[in-house]
């Protein structure tokens, strides 16, 4: 029987949505082995030099001037006009893979992906031969959720939250062909998880830290744009009390420089990682991350229960705006815009542990139980009637899987 295929759409503008494409692919393949085919495209990189240089750009800019952002913002929100009805820039690239590869299913997880792409795709493979879907990762609406997502021709339109599903019908979806799923995230993230116990061991034997003292996670995305060197020395004067765990992302220079720093700084408890395959773990020994307003991470740190400071040095992206918002409105959480305003959040935490407690409380409040397989089946669902095949479905978790939390 012939595999059924999956295109995914992706960009590395930031890391969120390779990594949810990434985690399609590991999901079908761990529900449906070989009876389901997953190819990832970065799509903007592969077909076009000057979508290339839109991509590099953002990253850029969210490293270095994250309040140019609210201007870059403006001018894509034209692509929803120049790709109302077709792929105006690498349409070529995007029809050779079409023709190559002949999916039964596209499965979009970027808003610039969306517009265009599926109308291509049916006039190349055929109305009846193909699927559109359409995964936004955004917790909220307004300014900042790219009017690209919107493509009312998608079968399905999945969304994070239930605020992101009413903006999306809001703005012209379909209401029947919309699903609220959750977080798609690796399955790793779902079968990892720690106890106290466990927890108080992976910080002493692998990290190399203290049992009790408070943990700060420092994050980055995998393009590393990150303030430690204005957090690291304002940490200085709790080294008794705190310590800290630190990742970089793919940034070298800052990964060099921490470790660097830590080795001239003896008196602070300090991990220090480049770019992580085990933040879902690190989520779990640390009492706060100090994060940007990135919505794979903070979809990771709700999952993990690790409430969020928000990072907003030097502004905040208009999609990151729409995350603070959610976390904001939902439970009160932070934002930081100078090294005092994150002194102050963190004296107050230390000199009263019950303030902590109920900025933890009103977190987790936000979180709620997922089955991650379910977003899965219903693509693949999809997928095979329009291939004619019907793959075996695997059972999950394996055998040998614990720590999984389901909704009931």
């Amino acid at each position: 029987m012939d595999q059924v295929r999956i295109l995914v759409l992706t960009s590395s503008t930031g890391g969120g949505h390779d990594a949810r494409a990434e985690a399609m692919a590991e999901w079908c393949f761990q529900l449906y082995r070989h009876g389901v085919d997953v190819r990832i495209e970065q799509m903007l990189e592969r077909s076009s030099v000057i979508n290339r240089g839109g991509v590099n750009l953002y990253n850029w800019i969210q490293k270095r001037l994250p309040m140019l952002h609210g201007i870059y913002y403006s001018i894509i929100e034209l692509l929803a006009i120049l790709n109302r009805r077709t792929v105006s820039l690498g349409r070529g690239y995007y029809v050779k893979v079409l023709r190559e590869y002949r999916p039964h299913l596209i499965f979009s997880v970027h808003d610039c992906l969306n517009r265009g792409y599926f109308q291509v795709a049916r006039k190349e493979l055929g109305a009846d031969n193909v699927r559109c879907v359409t995964y936004c990762g955004e917790f909220s609406g307004g300014w900042g959720y790219s009017i690209n997502w919107i493509e009312p021709s998608a079968d399905l339109y999945f969304s994070r939250t239930p605020t992101a599903r009413d903006y999306a019908v809001r703005k012209g979806m379909p209401p029947d062909r919309c699903r609220v799923r959750g977080h798609l995230m690796r399955p790793r993230s779902h079968l990892e998880f720690m106890n106290a116990a466990e927890c108080t061991q992976f910080r002493v034997k692998r990290l190399g830290l203290k049992p009790g003292l408070f943990t700060v996670f420092l994050a980055t995305g995998g393009n590393g744009a990150n303030n430690h060197f204005s957090f690291l020395p304002a940490l200085l004067p709790f080294a008794r009390s705190v310590q800290v765990i630190v990742i970089c992302g793919r940034d070298k220079e800052t990964f060099h420089q921490v470790m660097h720093w830590r080795s001239t700084h003896p008196s602070l408890h300090l991990y220090v990682e480049g770019y992580s395959d085990q933040v879902h773990l690190l989520m779990q020994a640390s009492d706060a991350i100090v994060t940007r307003g990135g919505t794979t991470t903070c979809a990771m740190a709700l999952h993990f229960r690790c409430p969020i400071i928000f990072n907003a040095f030097g502004g905040i992206m208009p999609q990151e705006k729409l995350t603070w918002k959610f976390f904001r409105n939902g439970a009160g959480c932070e934002k930081v815009e100078s090294v005092d305003d994150f002194i102050k959040i963190l004296e107050n935490w230390l000199s009263d542990r019950g303030t902590y407690n109920a900025y933890r409380e009103r977190f987790v409040s936000l979180r709620y139980e997922e089955d991650p397989t379910l977003l899965i089946d219903e693509v693949v669902g999809l997928a095979s009637a329009t291939a004619g095949a019907a793959p075996e479905r695997q059972v999950f978790p394996p055998a040998n899987g614990s720590g999984l939390r389901q909704k009931p």
